[in-house]
């Protein structure tokens, strides 16, 4: 009998209540063919929602599962009752934290021990996504498993911006910033190639909104600055996540409150950013809903808009300018409003969007006569990871 052609590839990207899939077709390009979400609501229930790229039908259910083994065993059945199991060639994992790993690649038993070490890094993300990888292992033997890392991207920082004035011993020690979001940055990046490649290799800004937030500066197609630093707790204020505090926060609650160091960072991981400061939500579209009859909710919203905002300026600063602003991620691509509060004040710069086009959502929104070119991509760091994991066993993804 004839081994089944691998002519297909399966992303995951874990969450802390989340698993994104998507399965990609190899034949012809890359091409989505099927993809879902397992999320844990706060109940504790277990939905599954799969999306058939060719029908575009969509299904949902509620599932038992506790462990990412018993979720990997669900998605295992369910791409088998669609008749994509048996032409899986390789599985690419979304990996927040690379550490000194900088580049993406197939994982062994090594690289796996490497990256329980880095988790230290990334404790909010790190062991969460081992245990999906680890089950993944388990569940699909011999398998290859690629790690696509999000630091990859800004891998070649220019010293000046990977520095932390901390002494120099703790450089070597891993103790720098490293930058994230980097496989949406992949992805938008090689979108705005396919639309303008000379505005690409200009001074491009990459702004990704969403519950996690962060901007980049590229120049030439190179990251040369971020938002985002040692953790994906810096910079930017996001939905439930503090950004950069001044480290005096940390002794001071640690000297008046006695919280420790793992208290600190569940607080400001989980607590702070928009909802902290509303006390209602980290959601932006609650908080537009209840600004005007809530202070907090507006306070929220323009400190969000004036972190953004500086954080643009700050950047251009680097770049000497801009040419290129973008808004991806869940603000990013579907708040006009707030697309519109983060651009008004930016015309110094060039930034001047239209608003009519900015109401309707329209890929290009700035203005006619503005020196600077405001679009919006919707980012899909899915097709990021099968791009890398394809690329990384091309020989094995070949029909046999």
């Amino acid at each position: 009998m004839n081994a089944p052609t691998r002519n297909s590839l399966l992303t995951l990207n874990a969450g802390s209540a989340t698993l994104k899939f998507a399965v990609f077709s190899t034949d012809f390009g890359l091409r989505k063919v099927w993809s879902g979400l397992f999320e844990r609501k706060p109940a504790g229930d277990l939905t599954l929602e799969v999306v058939d790229a060719h029908s575009g039908e969509k299904s949902r259910e509620v599932l038992r599962a506790d462990t990412p083994t018993e979720v990997l065993a669900h998605l295992s059945d369910r791409l088998d009752a669609a008749g994509l199991l048996a032409g899986i060639g390789c599985i690419g994992h979304r990996i927040v934290h690379g550490g000194s790993l900088q580049r993406h690649v197939i994982c062994d038993a090594g690289i796996l021990e490497q990256l329980k070490r880095t988790e230290i890094l990334a404790p909010e993300h790190l062991p969460r996504e081992r245990e999906y990888l680890e089950g993944a292992i388990e569940r699909f033997p011999g398998m290859p498993q690629v790690l696509c890392f999000d630091t990859v991207f800004h891998a070649r920082l220019p010293d000046v911006a990977r520095t932390l004035a901390l002494p120099r011993r703790y450089e070597t020690r891993g103790v720098r910033r490293y930058g994230f979001h980097g496989l949406s940055y992949e992805y938008l990046l090689s979108k705005l190639r396919e639309i303008d490649e000379a505005s690409a290799r200009g001074r491009v800004i990459l702004a990704h909104l969403g519950s996690g937030a962060s901007m980049a500066a590229l120049r030439d197609g190179c990251s040369v600055d971020t938002t985002m630093g040692f953790t994906p707790s810096g910079g930017l204020i996001m939905g439930t996540r503090s950004g950069d505090l001044d480290p005096g926060v940390a002794a001071y609650l640690a000297a008046v409150e006695s919280v420790s160091a793992t208290e600190f960072s569940r607080i400001t991981s989980h607590e702070s950013g928009m909802l902290g400061i509303s006390g209602i939500s980290a959601d932006a579209r609650v908080l537009l809903e209840r600004e005007d009859s809530h202070p907090e909710a507006a306070l929220a919203l323009r400190a969000f808009v004036h972190h953004a905002r500086k954080s643009i300026g700050a950047l251009a600063a680097v770049l000497g300018g801009v040419d290129v602003l973008v808004f991806a991620g869940g603000i990013g691509e579907h708040s006009p409003e707030l697309r519109r509060r983060i651009c008004d004040g930016l015309e110094f710069l060039g930034i001047r969007i239209d608003p009519a086009r900015n109401a309707a959502g329209d890929p290009l929104i700035s203005a006619e006569n503005a020196s600077a070119t405001v679009r919006v991509i919707p980012t899909d760091e899915e097709q990021s990871i099968a791009r890398i994991a394809s690329q990384l066993t091309n020989p094995i993804l070949l029909p046999s």
